[in-house]
Order: C-alpha cells, then structure tokens, then sequence
C-alpha cells in the first residue's frame, strides 16, 4: 500500500492524498455532498467547540436526573462514562482557556 509516491515530493512540500472523504478538506477544495463541511474562522471552531462540551455536560446532567427518577430505564455504566466524558472536557476546556490567558499576559508583557 503505497500512499505517496516520491514524484509528489518537491523540496520540503508534499501534497497528502485524503484517504477518508470525511477528513478536513483543502483550502483550495470544495466540500464532499454530504459532509457538513469546514468552519471558515477560528471563532466558529472554538464555538462549535465549546458548544459540544456544553452538550456534554448538559447530557450527563440529563442522564443523572433520569437516573434519579427512573433508575430502571438508564444503565449505570452509561451515566458513569458520560459524566466521566463531561469532566474529561470541561477540564480540558479549562486547560485551555488558562493557557491561551497565559499567552496573552505574555504577549501583553513583552515590550
């Protein structure tokens, strides 16, 4: 299986073939029918991101209460790994945001 060919190398600069249609797409391509496509900026990545840690945790949420007033319809395991995966991106989230706050203090302070 050979997945580059040395003719597509010139110098330091080679072009990756996408062996998955649902991979990000070039710049320069056009979206594949049917993939919901690229977000165009930073901002609506990290929305779309912080959006989805909100689902998470809205869905932990959900699964715990269910839990609490129906016990019989929820499996255990399941409300235990999605609180598990809310935490796991919250403190992500939280790693993040006190990173980029660092960077900034940093920026702020070189003159």
């Amino acid at each position: 299986m050979v997945l580059l060919d040395p003719a597509q190398a010139a110098g330091d600069v080679v072009k990756l073939a996408r062996t998955n249609p649902l991979h990000f797409l070039g710049a320069d391509e056009q979206t594949v029918s049917g993939s919901k496509g690229i977000e165009r900026s930073f901002g609506d990545l990290l929305m779309s991101a912080l959006g989805n840690v909100n689902d998470g945790q809205v869905k932990a949420m959900d699964l715990s209460q269910q839990m609490i007033t129906d016990p019989s319809s929820v499996n255990v395991e399941d409300v235990t790994i999605a609180l598990a995966e809310a935490n796991l991106a919250l403190s992500m989230t939280k790693a993040v945001v006190d990173r980029a706050l660092a960077a900034y203090r940093e920026i702020i302070n070189i003159r």
